[in-house]
């Protein structure tokens, strides 16, 4: 009896935030319009990844850095691609509750590194950043970038979409730790999921390293939770390609994350 008033609260409290918060139809329709791996499923998906947004835009805050001025515009293309990986997922909206801020950056943003080498030996560099995630938060992202990412074109030959690929880093810090692997039901799914990403990472590094064409960006060989955080993208933006080079990743993903976006693509 508890429960289930508690789940009535719930509904009429977000069904408030959506009145509140609504997104037009033809900003929505903009958005669809622009980001066209966001199509790719049924009415009643796509009216849930609206309802999703739309809570979404509800519990964040945006900012801009230097005098960026954030437009409604702005905030929903973010907000949709951000739901995109939580669409189906019974944790949804709960594990981006570790963070609130949003920051939205014109351009690349240039953060200061320092790294210790084997000999103990500390080197100090400049790293140019389209996203980053941090343990929470906020959510950094390039506005230029974000607009960039689509299924047809980008800055790269492979899938890009730094929202998705933030976001990703999100639901896999929602755990506590940055591993590339995500909140999972018991010790069993653990390890499996563990199995078939270390065979996959240990194939594609050998590969990136030896300079083999890929449909992934070689940059997923830089550390497990990369690996996991670009393939996430390249299986919402480019599903037929991971499903082609990696269909072991492609099928542990498509029942984590209860989708099949390769069947949605190709129809």
């Amino acid at each position: 009896m508890l429960a289930r008033a508690r789940a009535a609260w719930r509904r009429w409290h977000e069904d408030r935030a959506c009145r509140r918060h609504a997104i037009p139809e033809s900003l929505w329709q903009l958005t669809l319009a622009r980001y066209p791996f966001l199509r790719w499923r049924s009415a009643e998906q796509l009216d849930r990844l609206r309802r999703l947004a739309t809570l979404f835009l509800a519990r964040k805050e945006f900012s801009g850095a230097h005098g960026l001025v954030v437009t409604d515009e702005m905030a929903v293309a973010v907000a949709a691609q951000a739901v995109l990986p939580i669409l189906s997922l019974d944790g949804g909206l709960n594990l981006y509750d570790g963070f609130i801020g949003i920051v939205l950056h014109d351009d690349l943003v240039v953060a200061p590194r320092e790294v210790m080498d084997d000999d103990g030996v500390v080197h100090e560099f400049d790293e140019e950043l389209a996203g980053e995630a941090m343990q929470d938060g906020p959510v950094m992202l390039s506005w230029r970038d974000v607009q960039a990412a689509s299924g047809e074109s980008g800055p790269t030959d492979w899938a890009y979409n730094v929202t998705i690929h933030e976001f990703a880093h999100v639901i896999d810090m929602s755990n506590g730790v940055a591993d590339g692997v995500p909140p999972l039901a018991d010790r069993n799914a653990r390890q499996h999921w563990q199995e078939v990403m270390q065979t996959a990472y240990d194939g594609f590094r050998e590969r990136a390293e030896a300079q083999h064409s890929t449909s992934i960006d070689p940059y997923a060989a830089e550390s497990m939770a990369e690996f996991f955080a670009v393939s996430v993208e390249t299986f919402y933006v480019q599903p037929l390609e991971l499903q082609r080079e990696s269909p072991q990743v492609y099928r542990l993903f498509a029942d984590y994350f209860q989708e099949d976006p390769a069947a949605r693509s190709a129809e």
